[in-house]
């Protein structure tokens, strides 16, 4: 496959579902949580990658509200694992002018990392770098429901006929940025698990069987590699493309 071409378009807004972690370490008999822990390299590598090369926006799928079934002992594990990176790892980000964001419904997390949330977005919100998005508690059902709620707060008055797409588009979550052009998937499984599934409406989906803790800077490139390949029409034809 040919490199990375600079001189075309890429991927403004990238989202990723991490997946496989739990696989990594089970394939070299260790505890799951450990393939959560060694995912952290991934992200970093990811985060500095995607600023390098100019990417405006990036959205990592961390938990999602379907992750609370998964065995208590690592539910724990990894609420203990994203405190952790709050208090490690904003710091950096801040220096590197990137603005961290979470979405998702923080009302389930411990107050210890709700504030730690708060405390990371109000450090980094004046940033001017990277915006770097973490889905937690995060579901695209959830954030659908919630901006038709929002909507509706918003127009009390107002009848049902006039809830439209792009009236309840301003209440989504990450309204503020483009909506995702490359989606990525890690680990071998082909679906979208309820990640942003209005957002993505149109994004180029890349699925990729490596491991989300074996994932670098030379994966995030292939996949950007293959977008650059596709033809976006959004509904138009190809002939229509050609001359806009």
């Amino acid at each position: 496959m040919s490199s990375l071409d600079l001189t075309r378009p890429i991927p403004q807004h990238i989202g990723i579902i991490m997946d496989g972690n739990g696989r990594w370490a089970k394939k070299r008999f260790l505890p799951r949580y450990i393939g959560h822990q060694k995912a952290r390299s991934s992200v970093r590598k990811v985060v500095a990658h995607s600023a390098k090369l100019g990417v405006k926006a990036l959205t990592l799928y961390a938990f999602s509200t379907e992750n609370w079934k998964r065995p208590a002992d690592e539910v724990t594990k990894l609420m203990s694992l994203f405190l952790d990176a709050l208090q490690r790892e904003v710091s950096k980000l801040h220096e590197n002018n990137v603005r961290l964001r979470v979405i998702g419904d923080r009302s389930a997390f411990s107050l210890a990392i709700q504030e730690h949330i708060n405390d990371a977005e109000v450090l980094t919100n004046n940033n001017t770098g990277l915006a770097l998005n973490i889905a937690a508690n995060y579901g695209g059902r959830w954030d659908i429901v919630e901006a038709c709620k929002a909507w509706k707060d918003a127009h009390p008055e107002a009848d049902i006929s006039e809830l439209t797409p792009d009236a309840i588009s301003p209440f989504l979550a990450l309204a503020d940025l483009p909506e995702p052009d490359l989606m990525i998937r890690t680990g071998g499984e082909q679906r979208i698990s309820n990640f942003m599934i209005w957002q993505m409406a149109y994004a180029e989906f890349y699925f990729t069987d490596r491991l989300w803790p074996d994932f670098n800077e030379k994966d995030l490139e292939l996949a950007m590699v293959s977008y650059q390949q596709r033809e976006r029409r959004f509904g138009r034809t190809s002939e229509q493309v050609a001359t806009c």
